[in-house]
């Protein structure tokens, strides 16, 4: 057996299913030791983002990790936006990165780079196979990185002399990766007594407090204390809808947010961090919550807020229900046109129990976030690193997660257009994949900064936000990668277009026309 042959034997012996691949010559030996491991699934992407986002996606459902096969340092390169963004998810993704033989290297051939510099600032884990009789003891190092906690980006390079070595038969070994940090009882105790005598308090949570066993215990804390439950604004998996507690998602926009947050008198933060504006303005609060004692961080981002929320209610006493906060009202749609209200409206009464909806339209979810609410009861990824375009990709790795599960892609034109690869993956694999394109026609999160910075733009300024000359013709561009398509105008075109691509068996894409 060859080294390359050695390491997909142990990467499915370690439970890992799918590899999401856009190979080059230096990895030749790796494509080629795929079909010795028929409990492994290769998925070709046109772009290493493609790959990269879709690993991110399938991770954040299937709660385990998919490998990535990826061309040297400039391919890596190429899927460094989606690895940015996996890395703010926790997501486990194993990188198999591909590499000049060791005894070429020296010659400084066009591709060769430093692998190393880019895979430090994606992850938590890199090492460059040495030896033949390493590269299992690798693999499976790589795989207990990717896993440990509350998961992670593990990169593993392999020179191509050493894919094609013979590497000799070893003893699986164990993975042993790290456990969540300890809980700290202390914090624990600070959370209870901070509830204990407030009149408006808050939960803000991310990780694992945003579904499953978390969410539980979170909408059993807010049901004995009245307590809001926000979710953070780049979550990685939500669980909402009909028969789950009530979870709005913090505001985008930092005066909106910190307006929010300032109306509890106690916060109690799990799974996530102090929360911090995406962007720094000179005249607006960037970090909400610094300086308030009024504030427990009970679980950080990278530790279990499952466990804290758990310690947490078991440790209150017991007393009667407090006051549910009242639902946040969806905003109205204009009439029946496709405002983002009317696309929120729509998906939102449209969508199947069980979905997966990948938001990534930025400027048009928002109020579909709060149609949800009232959805059938659903999972909810999103943009957790603001590297826009993820969306396509994400959704086909949520899609080869679960096959069984329709998936729903609300996306807009800008975003969109960065990774449209992604359809002809989605086609190739018969993803069950509904695409609906926000198509403003422009970008949007540009004109609105532009319009909160209150300058007026000039010509070249209004240009760069314009996406209309020429127009995307997004039927036609989905068509020509294998996937049906059409264009709805109205909230009843856009009700029937959805219905049409929820019975169609494989991908579908639907622009909704602002």
């Amino acid at each position: 057996m060859n080294g390359a042959e050695r390491l997909i034997e142990t990467a499915a012996g370690h439970g890992l299913e799918v590899c999401f691949a856009n190979p080059g010559t230096t990895e030749m030996p790796l494509v080629n030791a795929l079909d010795t491991a028929p409990g492994l699934r290769a998925v070709l992407g046109l772009h290493e983002n493609v790959c990269t986002g879709a690993a991110d996606g399938y991770a954040r459902i299937a709660e385990k990790p998919a490998l990535t096969l990826l061309h040297l340092g400039p391919g890596f390169a190429n899927g460094l936006a989606n690895l940015h963004n996996a890395r703010r998810a926790f997501s486990p993704v194993v990188n198999l990165i591909g590499e000049h033989a060791g005894w070429h290297l020296a010659a400084d051939p066009p591709l060769a780079s430093d692998i190393e510099l880019l895979t430090k600032w994606a992850g938590r884990w890199t090492r460059r196979s040495a030896s033949p009789d390493g590269l299992a003891r690798d693999m499976t190092e790589a795989v207990a990185a990717a896993t440990a906690g509350r998961g992670g980006v593990a990169s593993l390079i392999v020179p191509h002399d050493l894919q094609l070595a013979e590497a000799p038969d070893a003893p699986r070994l164990p993975l042993r990766p790290e456990r969540y940090p300890s809980l700290d009882p202390n914090l624990v105790d600070a959370a209870a007594s901070l509830l204990a005598g407030a009149k408006r308090p808050a939960f803000l949570l991310g990780g694992n407090a945003l579904h499953g066993e978390g969410l539980k215990s979170a909408g059993r804390l807010a049901a004995a204390t009245g307590a809001v439950l926000i979710g953070e604004v780049g979550f990685a998996r939500m669980e909402l809808g009909r028969g789950h507690p009530v979870v709005r998602r913090l505001p985008y926009f930092p005066e909106q947010a910190a307006e929010l947050l300032a109306g509890f008198d106690a916060v109690i933060v799990a799974g996530t961090r102090l929360p911090v504006s995406f962007f720094g303005y000179h005249d607006m609060p960037a970090r909400y919550l610094e300086g308030r004692s009024d504030v427990c961080h009970l679980a950080a981002a990278e530790e279990d807020a499952e466990a804290a929320l758990e310690a947490l209610a078991q440790s209150l006493p017991q007393r009667a229900s407090g006051a549910a906060p009242p639902s946040p009202e969806p905003p109205a749609p204009a009439g029946e046109g496709l405002d983002a209200a009317g696309i929120g409206k729509v998906l939102a009464a449209g969508q199947p129990e069980g979905a997966i909806v990948v938001l990534t339209a930025v400027s048009s979810a928002a109020p579909y976030g709060l149609y949800a609410l009232q959805a059938p009861p659903h999972t909810q990824l999103a943009l957790t690193g603001g590297a826009i375009g993820e969306g396509m990709a994400m959704a086909l790795g949520a899609a080869v997660a679960a096959p069984d599960r329709r998936v729903i892609n609300l996306e807009a034109d800008g975003s969109g257009a960065y990774m449209i690869q992604a359809l002809w993956s989605q086609a190739r694999t018969g993803a069950k994949i509904t695409t609906i394109i926000c198509s403003n026609r422009r970008y949007r999160i540009l004109e609105i900064e532009q319009e909160r910075a209150r300058t007026d733009p000039g010509p070249i300024a209004a240009d760069l936000t314009r996406l209309d000359d020429p127009a995307l013709d997004w039927p036609g561009l989905a068509r020509s990668l294998g996937v049906p398509g059409e264009v709805a105008f109205d909230q009843a075109g856009l009700a029937r277009a959805l219905q049409k691509g929820l019975e169609t068996e494989g991908p579908y894409l639907i622009e909704a026309r602002m």
